[in-house]
């Protein structure tokens, strides 16, 4: 059919290539068909003896080349040569059914050189032109060593005589075929084919390449006539190296084997070609023609035109390989020879080489798309399958699920494959990160099909993007005469966000154990905190009023990070309450109605140097701390109780005897603060802030009258604190020594608590360094603060 074969002759080689698109799913076999003996199936054996070469191009298309001096090729008068190849077509690997196609091939070829030297792929041939002296001038020539065995010569018959490390051999024509070689004469030339690595054959290396010899000596024997034919020929079988980015061919100027006298050696021509054209002007396509005394090399940049980058996997790697023909014809003259031509074909493949494929992330953010472009792959890959998150997906079922997958061009004849999920695929894995910030990850799993083997190549990827579209809520905080409200969104509420009551998760267990009231509808959770409850904080307390205010902390769920801070803060006016703060300050606001009314001023605490703070005519303000005024402690369950009172003592007139007259009535109002034992330790020397600082305990009030109160000795805890010079806790300061510190600098503090109650614990909350022993003095310097 059109366009199944391609044909040409060039170097008096045949050149034939058969179009891989006729054959596919199809078997075929080539036999050379010779008139008389008819069709000889071409095998492997056959080629290198009789000068065939079988293999493909690097386009993957079946390639025949043969010399013209071949086996079964028609040769009229050394000028015009005919070969016929029969193709052998089938669609089954039996060859049943085949469909030959005879391709006949000419070649007309009549500018031989006095000898010509071909090394092809899988063999070595030599032809010599039978009409020149055969026998030089220089008597030190390795093959006159032959002349003592002319007499053995056969009468009238070739006989080849080989020259190797082992030594000389002299074998017939006959002999010499069963050993692989193949030796004839046309009309005016004698030619010799050998394989490559023989046992006759030697290695050397000649400017550093590696060559494979033969040295032989062709003898014909009649009457007086002896022939001498030196057939002696050197190939190169190595002379290839790589970079990264080039391969390059190397072949020795001079052969020694090949010029005896080489002060006569004169370079006439040097020509390179490619996928058997030649290329006069090699600089047009990047190639590099290099030559000097001592080397032939030719440069091609790997990708370059006239080869072909193959992809491949290798270790799950994948990678390229590029594939080149070439072939180099050098013609010199000598003194010997008049005229040489040499031609070396040569197929390059390079190493493995590979080339990791990227994901580039060209994702937009504002169309909330993930856009991811895979490559760079040559032509010959393809894309099979995704998964997206670990789920699995034909290319058929991620285009009906909503994917967009399609290829596209990169430079270098290169291309890549782009992929677009939305950010609110289920499949794309969502989280929540900063302050307002989602970041988006999608997760990719890549099945390609590399090559022309298909070789199944696999690549991961991880795109992610984080977008600004968490809206952090905002609560809106009101009061009424006895209680704060907060009212908070509960989007992403538990999801994204949990809301904190100091280091407490403020769930319903901790809103009903303390006081609130909770209740939530379709958008908002509304938290209703009465005044005198836990986590109130009293930013500014007097007799008559209370500025208190509730914080509530949002937290992101994982890191626990604070985010926002929810406040609601109001004035309350209030007559009569008692507040027991967890640094242990109690302050109490009493309305004191008595008949007949009394004065304020003389009321006290136990401890009756402990006068009202603030009072008028019927209310009386006291702030004090537990450890002061005579206030008791007793423990109750899992609570300690701090007591003390409020009192008023008559003013007695004198009298003449019993009982005394009194104008003012008995008053005691008794307080109590009740403290979790377990969650607080108050201790004067590292008491809190009360006004920054939430009650932790809760009050009462008791009112008495003429009943006699019970004394308790309140327990005493025995603490000692010091200040070390360093970290290592060996050298301290001396005690009211002054201590200079720059802001920032760390204080290295021991505290210890002498008791050996097995049931106390030390807890340090909020610890700082006053002017004064007095706790409440100002100014005062933070050290630790919440713990």
């Amino acid at each position: 059919p059109p366009g199944f074969v391609e044909s040409s002759c060039h170097s008096r080689i045949f050149w034939m290539k058969l179009n891989k698109l006729f054959l596919q799913g199809k078997f075929f076999h080539l036999e050379i068909h010779d008139p008389y003996a008819g069709p000889i199936l071409l095998d492997e054996k056959l080629a290198s003896r009789c000068g065939y070469v079988l293999s493909e191009d690097v386009w993957g298309n079946p390639m025949f080349r043969a010399s013209v001096l071949g086996c079964h090729v028609a040769n009229e008068a050394d000028e015009l040569f005919t070969l016929t190849v029969n193709i052998k077509v089938s669609s089954f690997s039996s060859m049943r059914a085949a469909v030959t196609y005879i391709y006949p091939m000419y070649c007309s070829y009549s500018s031989w050189a006095s000898r010509e030297i071909v090394c092809e792929e899988n063999y070595m041939e030599v032809s010599v032109k039978t009409d020149v002296p055969a026998v030089s001038n220089d008597y030190t020539v390795a093959w006159l060593s032959a002349l003592p065995e002319t007499q053995n010569v056969a009468y009238q018959q070739w006989q080849l005589m080989f020259v190797s490390p082992s030594g000389r051999k002299r074998i017939t024509v006959s002999d010499a075929t069963k050993l692989g070689y193949s030796f004839n004469n046309t009309l005016s030339r004698v030619y010799l084919r050998a394989p490559y690595h023989s046992n006759e054959s030697d290695l050397s290396v000649v400017s550093g390449v590696n060559m494979n010899m033969v040295t032989s000596t062709s003898m014909y024997r009649q009457r007086w006539l002896l022939l001498l034919i030196d057939t002696t020929v050197s190939c190169p079988v190595v002379g290839t190296s790589f970079t990264d980015t080039t391969l390059k061919w190397t072949v020795p100027s001079v052969i020694p084997t090949l010029v005896v006298q080489e002060a006569t050696f004169l370079s006439k021509t040097i020509l390179m070609g490619v996928d058997g054209q030649v290329i006069i002007k090699p600089e047009e396509k990047n190639y590099l023609l290099e030559h000097n005394e001592t080397h032939i090399s030719i440069t091609i940049p790997i990708g370059a035109e006239g080869g072909k980058l193959k992809s491949s996997v290798s270790g799950a790697v994948y990678g390229v390989i590029y594939s080149i023909d070439l072939f180099l014809e050098h013609t010199w003259t000598d003194a010997d020879w008049q005229t040489t031509k040499y031609t070396a074909i040569k197929s390059i493949t390079t190493p493995f080489m590979p080339q990791i494929p990227t994901v580039i992330n060209n994702t937009l953010p504002e169309e909330r798309l993930f856009s991811a472009a895979f490559g760079h792959f040559l032509p010959d890959v393809s894309l099979v399958a995704i998964a997206i998150g670990n789920v699995p997906f034909t290319l058929r079922e991620a285009q009906h699920h909503g994917f967009k997958i399609y290829e596209t061009p990169f430079s270098n004849r290169t291309k890549g494959f782009i992929l677009e999920v939305s950010f609110d695929d289920p499949y794309v894995l969502k989280e929540y990160v900063n302050r307002n910030e989602t970041k988006y990850t999608l997760l990719i799993n890549y099945t390609l099909s590399v090559g022309p083997e298909m070789m199944p190549y696999y690549h991961s990827a991880e795109v992610e993007c984080v977008v600004a579209d968490m809206e952090l809520p905002e609560a809106v905080g009101y009061c009424d005469e006895e209680n704060l409200y907060q009212a908070i969104p509960t989007f992403g509420l538990h999801q994204y966000w949990n809301l904190y009551l100091g280091n407490k998760l403020l769930n319903r267990h901790v809103a009903l154990t303390n006081g609130y009231l909770a209740a939530t509808n379709s958008t908002h959770l509304i938290l209703q905190i009465p005044l005198f409850s836990v986590g109130v904080i009293y930013e500014e307390v007097s007799f008559q009023k209370i500025k208190a205010r509730f914080d509530i902390a949002l937290r992101k769920v994982r890191t626990m990070e604070t985010l926002q801070m929810f406040s609601v803060s109001c004035s309350f006016n209030s007559s009569s309450f008692i507040i027991c703060h967890s640094d242990g300050t109690i302050m109490i606001s009493a309305q004191m109605k008595t008949v007949p009314a009394i004065d304020m001023s003389k009321t006290k605490l136990r401890d009756s140097s402990c006068k009202p703070t603030e009072y008028n005519e019927d209310h009386v303000f006291f702030k004090f701390h537990v450890t002061t005024c005579g206030t008791s402690v007793r423990f109750e369950g899992d609570h300690i109780v701090y007591e003390n009172e409020i009192s008023y003592e008559k003013e007695t007139l004198p009298g003449q005897s019993i009982p005394t007259i009194t104008r003012d009535p008995d008053y005691r109002l008794t307080a109590l603060c009740y403290y979790r034992a377990k969650e607080t330790l108050v201790l004067g020397a590292f008491a809190g802030d009360p006004s920054t600082s939430s009650p932790s305990g809760s009050g009462m009030m008791l009112p008495r009258s003429n009943i006699a109160v019970r004394r308790r000795i309140r327990q005493a805890l025995s603490v000692v604190s010091r200040v070390s010079k360093d970290e290592t806790f060996m050298e301290f300061y001396k005690p009211n020594m002054a201590i200079l510190k720059q802001p920032g600098e760390p204080v290295f503090l021991e505290v210890e608590l002498k008791d050996e109650s097995p049931s106390t614990e030390l807890h340090l909350k909020n610890c700082w360094v006053t002017r004064s022993p007095d706790f409440n003095s100002t100014p005062r310097w933070n050290i630790t603060v919440d713990g």
